[in-house]
């Protein structure tokens, strides 16, 4: 399922099967989650998407093909492929360890092509293994809502915890808190009386809409909802010296706020991307704690449904698309290449994206 052009509804592609290059591996995808940044991608709010692209970075599969020089995988591994996919390795930041930041970064299904198919080639450098005690489709919204909400929970700091919009990645921190005994508050939109019972059926101590006030000074907030406008509410929310992290790779603009809110040595950060060391720290967490992802799923063929209900607000926890199981390819399809393949009515071997 590819998207075209921007604003655009996602169209049902037959690509053929591109061999893995150098480093890379085919993976069959077995699931792959909807994440709010593939909206942002469809709709054109992300800059220099190289249409037409196939949108999906919470990638689960089974590796078919190893490409040369590949090590780290067997064919028949189960692998999740996340959003960071490439990185320069060689930039002022990658030299500091800040892969995240690298100037020249690709990302799994924004400037590479994703897990909304039947296959997807990845890196196998950037590639991870998920604690086998998650089936495939649980196991999808940890490539993102896990990975870089992990991310997000770690800039937040220690002690009580507000989370601005329960959706996929919210829902999935608010466990991990709880584990490790923190109090835990959930902001849904207003009049959200579904979600907020949700939130308190996982334990959070308070839940309620972002237009209230918590029953108590929060230590730290994460939003995760893509509204500016949430940032100074949330400041408000929080004790001195606590911290506001913005955790979406898209949001619309924060409105001007009085100082009085920031003072106190309170601050806002944003969380940008990930690295392979999140991955690597966060599956560990995962395999050790008894996460329950809430997830619906969809049939690929319809990813515009998944992506009507994820941008409406319809859904509890994340929604995860599950490929056709088609056979594996006999023989190479397309020899490695970068640039994404032509359309076509489906020749012999194709399969659908």
């Amino acid at each position: 399922m590819r998207v075209h052009a921007a604003g655009s509804p996602l169209l049902a592609d037959q690509l053929p099967v591109r061999e893995p290059g150098a480093l890379q591996i085919l993976v069959r995808v077995l699931a792959c989650g909807v994440c709010r940044t593939d909206l942002h991608v469809a709709d054109g709010e992300l800059p220099a998407v190289p249409y037409p692209i196939v949108p999906g970075h919470e990638i689960i599969g089974r590796v078919e093909r190893l490409g040369s020089g590949v090590s780290r995988f067997r064919i028949g591994d189960r692998v999740g492929v996340p959003w960071l996919g490439e990185t320069c390795g060689v930039c002022g930041y990658c030299r500091r360890g800040l892969e995240n930041l690298c100037e020249r970064a690709r990302f799994t299904g924004y400037t590479l092509d994703g897990g909304y198919a039947e296959y997807a080639v990845a890196d196998a450098r950037y590639c991870c293994i998920v604690p086998s005690r998650y089936s495939d489709v649980q196991a999808a919204p940890l490539l993102c809502a896990g990975l870089i909400g992990y991310r997000a929970y770690r800039a937040a700091g220690e002690g009580s915890l507000g989370l601005y919009g329960f959706g996929a990645a919210a829902h999935l921190l608010a466990q991990i808190a709880l584990a490790e005994g923190r109090t835990v508050f959930a902001f849904t939109r207003p009049g959200d009386d579904a979600a907020q019972q949700f939130a308190r059926e996982l334990g959070v101590t308070w839940a309620g809409g972002s237009d209230e006030a918590p029953s108590e000074p929060l230590d730290a907030a994460i939003v995760f909802a893509a509204v500016g406008a949430l940032v100074p509410v949330a400041l408000a929310a929080v004790r001195k010296r606590g911290r506001v992290v913005c955790a979406g790779i898209h949001m619309s603009d924060i409105p001007s706020f009085p100082y009085r809110l920031l003072w106190g040595e309170r601050s806002i950060c944003s969380v940008a991307n990930l690295t392979r060391a999140d991955a690597a720290e966060f599956m560990q967490v995962a395999a050790a704690v008894p996460l329950e992802p809430s997830v619906e799923t969809f049939p690929l063929d319809q990813a515009n449904l998944a992506l009507k209900r994820l941008r409406e607000g319809h859904l509890q926890g994340a929604a995860v698309l599950v490929p056709p199981q088609v056979p594996a390819p006999t023989q190479p399809q397309v020899p490695p290449s970068t640039a994404p393949p032509a359309p076509s009515r489906g020749p012999p071997g194709a399969a659908r994206a």
